[in-house]
């Protein structure tokens, strides 16, 4: 069976980047592998989107199945979102994509 990649799009301001960067290793991505609805994750930057508005970076999370990932939407996102959107408001957009792995090199 396929994994799903759980991408998170986020791009933030270039004054709180630090910041975001920071809380993000420290608290965010361990609280979302703390669900056990992951294997792995991977934070990547984005080349060549800089602009005065923000730097984009990507977080990818792989759940080794669909139940996993539904389970990790509907028990756990909402208050991890919450998490973020009060400590970073107004100051980042974000988008959300599910991928499905069809195969690895």
């Amino acid at each position: 069976m396929a994994s799903i990649l759980y991408n998170v799009t986020v791009k933030i301001e270039h004054s709180i980047m630090e910041e975001w960067l920071d809380w993000m290793n420290e608290v965010h991505i361990p609280d979302v592998m703390a669900t056990c609805c992951f294997k792995t994750f991977q934070l990547s930057r984005l080349i060549g989107y800089e602009d005065e508005d923000g730097i984009t970076y990507a977080v990818q999370y792989e759940a080794p199945n669909m139940e996993l990932l539904n389970i990790y939407q509907k028990e756990h996102a909402s208050a991890l979102q919450s998490a973020h959107q009060e400590k970073f408001q107004g100051k980042y957009v974000a988008f959300r994509s599910l991928l499905e792995v069809i195969q690895r090199g």
